[in-house]
């Protein structure tokens, strides 16, 4: 499940002009997304998605993104997932400077990607193995930060984004096309949505297996670019992943409560 979002992860910003140049930055720090996700007819698990500000040894501050994913005790039998992605950034957004993929479910594993903007270079650990490290592109984020980069952009029909993404094992240009807009509901609420299509050629297992695999991606046409559902079809299935609800803190106080 937590691969069905590391795709939506990879929506990518390079084109179309940028919300955050006038200011307007379309999250902040204490945002939590909270999701259902659904195999078929059948209830699959949970994410939540989160927004965390953060201080760092040099002074300056930045983002901490996080990811965490878990399957129900129906699912479990079948495929067990307890998973959660970390991702911390400048506050520009402007490249990733750590990436970390924890999974404790059926298979444990623990790995993380640490970048060398001076050189130009990224590289790939897990547990105590680490790979050689890869050339990288200048701007170049992760999976997960390169969703909240994605929403900075102001969307439109018809528009084109690209940009480099990296998951410490290679660096590609990912691409996505906002398709149309559309009106939708879902357990959240009804929401004016722009419907974008995220490239899958660069996309590995379980969509690199499923011939003619697409990705549709339902995000809030308010400036916001809120993720409110997630829809695939791949080999094994139909996957759906649709917002329940939306949680911000305040001064350390929750506004609005997970259904």
């Amino acid at each position: 499940m937590i691969r069905l979002f590391q795709v939506v992860f990879c929506l990518i910003v390079s084109a179309g002009t940028s919300a955050a140049v006038s200011g307007l930055v379309p999250f902040e720090a204490g945002e939590k997304l909270f999701f259902e996700v659904s195999w078929g007819i059948i209830p699959a698990g949970k994410a939540v998605l989160q927004v965390a500000e953060v201080s760092f040894k040099d002074g300056s501050s930045g983002y901490h993104f996080s990811a965490e994913a878990s399957t129900y005790p129906l699912i479990d039998l079948i495929y067990k997932v307890r998973d959660r992605v970390d991702s911390f950034t400048d506050k520009g957004l402007k490249g990733s400077l750590l990436y970390r993929v924890e999974k404790a479910g059926r298979r444990k594993k623990l790995s993380e990607v640490t970048f060398d903007w001076t050189n130009l270079k990224a590289q790939y650990r897990e547990g105590q193995k680490a790979r050689e490290p890869i050339d990288i592109r200048p701007g170049s984020l992760d999976p997960l930060s390169i969703f909240y980069a994605f929403r900075l952009q102001r969307l439109s029909e018809g528009i084109k984004l690209s940009s480099p993404v990296t998951d410490g094992k290679r660096c590609v240009t990912g691409n996505v096309k906002v398709l149309r807009k559309e009106m939708i509901s879902v357990p959240a609420g009804s929401f004016e949505t722009y419907l974008v299509e995220p490239d899958l050629k660069h996309v590995r297992g379980i969509f690199e297996k499923s011939p003619g695999a697409r990705l549709f991606v339902w995000v809030t046409a308010d400036g916001h670019a809120i993720p409110v559902r997630i829809k695939s079809k791949v080999i094994v299935g139909s996957f759906v992943a649709e917002l329940v609800s939306i949680e911000k803190e305040i001064n350390g106080v929750s506004l609005g409560r997970p259904k």
